[in-house]
């Protein structure tokens, strides 16, 4: 099973969704998210604000962040690598994950060859 984690800046809260008036971004990001995990990946997200240590103990991304400041935010990892940086993955990216975790999986259909 693949794993996602997307290590992200300062919000007021876990998805940066609420108040009178959430940041369209972050909405889409959010639905992108639900994406991931309801196609059985495990998905994690890590706002510096109320997760700094997944910060400090992921010794890649204190590094990415010490030498290019917090504008390098969000940072995604797959696997643990990180696999993109300063923006959040777009639809097509999410759906070459989840393809990929399906091929992974035994394909489309459980591995029963009916796609």
């Amino acid at each position: 099973m693949l794993e996602v984690k997307f290590y992200e800046e300062e919000m007021c809260c876990s998805t940066g969704i609420c108040g009178p008036s959430p940041d369209e971004k972050l909405i889409r990001v959010n639905q992108l998210v639900e994406a991931l995990k309801d196609s059985d990946i495990n998905v994690e997200r890590f706002n510096l604000s109320s997760a700094p240590n997944a910060f400090i103990e992921n010794k890649s991304i204190i590094s990415k962040i010490k030498e290019k400041g917090v504008e390098i935010l969000p940072i995604t990892v797959i696997d643990d690598q990180i696999v993109k940086t300063g923006e959040y993955m777009t639809e097509e990216e999410v759906s070459d994950i989840i393809m990929v975790n399906q091929l992974r999986n035994g394909g489309c259909c459980g591995g029963d060859g009916c796609c």
